[in-house]
């Protein structure tokens, strides 16, 4: 529990956070009507993506920093309280089925642990020991990547998390949408949004939390495209772990080869699901053992791997 004058230093540096500020274009909007509520919300949100363009050198550096990682055998590991934890968790658990990694390779850790997904937990985001208690229990080392999310850019969670990462030899990343200069905390890349204030007063699942995906996406599909995971614009290390996905990996094979449904349903049958395997056994008139042997020293890249059957 904050003494009187702890509390009294909170609330004044909440009253300073742009995310905490009264928008005025939305002050009438308790009177609107439907319609004018959604162009409300719709024209504030358009400003996101611009704030968004203003930092892509810096997320540019993210996505190398975490390919890098990748390449080492390290992780990224996101940590974050409330809606900014749940955008790590989403993002994490889409990793795997989408560009065919291991669960652990991208993680995803909120404040107040996986309950805090489905209902709020109040107050558990309030503790820097719990942020670095979090880190301990991920083993999180060298060449790990720890990402913070954080909306207000001071939640004692994510601050405890990017110390500890930090003190164990992690690089680190915050991710908040406040300006620059009301962070402080060292981080090795600040990718900081300054959306503005919410539509609706401090609610920073709106505004922060759009600015806050849009990053995380560019983060992790930028680095996993760094990694091979793509060929051309179309994910082709996906798994195959329901009947969506096995049916779009059918479609990804005849779509670059031309061949036919059943043909290609035998293709992944024989690469064991692996579809950059079928691919270049598709496109390339190799066997399985071809295939594998080309892609293993292309480092997995497609577009790499058929460039050199070219110049041989």
């Amino acid at each position: 529990m904050r003494s009187k004058a702890g509390k009294k230093k909170l609330f004044s540096k909440l009253e300073s956070l742009t995310t905490e500020g009264r928008n005025p274009e939305t002050t009438e909007i308790d009177l609107a009507s439907p319609l004018e509520i959604a162009r409300l919300i719709n024209q504030e949100d358009q400003k996101v993506a611009g704030e968004v363009e203003k930092k892509l050198p810096v997320i540019s550096e993210a996505i190398e920093l975490v390919s890098d990682a990748f390449q080492l055998g390290g992780r990224l590991l996101y940590f974050g309280a409330g809606t900014s934890g749940r955008l790590g968790v989403l993002d994490a658990a889409e990793c795997p089925p989408t560009f065919g990694v291991s669960p652990e390779t991208v993680q995803g850790f909120i404040a107040g642990g996986n309950q805090a997904m489905f209902a709020a937990q109040e107050g558990a985001e309030d503790s820097e020991a719990v942020g670095i208690k979090a880190v301990q229990e991920a083993e999180a080392a060298s060449p790990d990547v720890v990402c913070g999310l954080a909306a207000s850019g001071r939640t004692p969670y994510v601050h405890g998390a990017l110390k500890e990462a930090s003190k164990r030899g992690c690089k680190t990343i915050l991710v908040t949408t406040v300006p620059d200069e009301q962070i402080d905390l060292v981080v090795d890349h600040l990718i900081a949004i300054p959306v503005g204030p919410e539509v609706i007063m401090g609610s920073t699942r709106m505004k922060s939390g759009t600015a806050q995906k849009m990053v995380l996406n560019m983060i992790s599909t930028g680095a996993m495209i760094r990694q091979g995971k793509i060929y051309e614009n179309v994910m082709v290390d996906l798994m195959l772990s329901n009947e969506k996905l096995a049916e779009r990996a059918k479609r990804i094979l005849m779509i670059f080869s031309g061949i036919e449904y059943e043909t290609a349903e035998e293709l992944l049958s024989e690469a064991g699901g692996h579809v950059k395997t079928a691919l270049m056994m598709a496109l390339g008139k190799l066997d399985l053992d071809e295939a594998k042997d080309i892609l293993n020293q292309h480092n997995g890249f497609v577009r790499k791997a058929l460039l050199s059957l070219e110049k041989s």
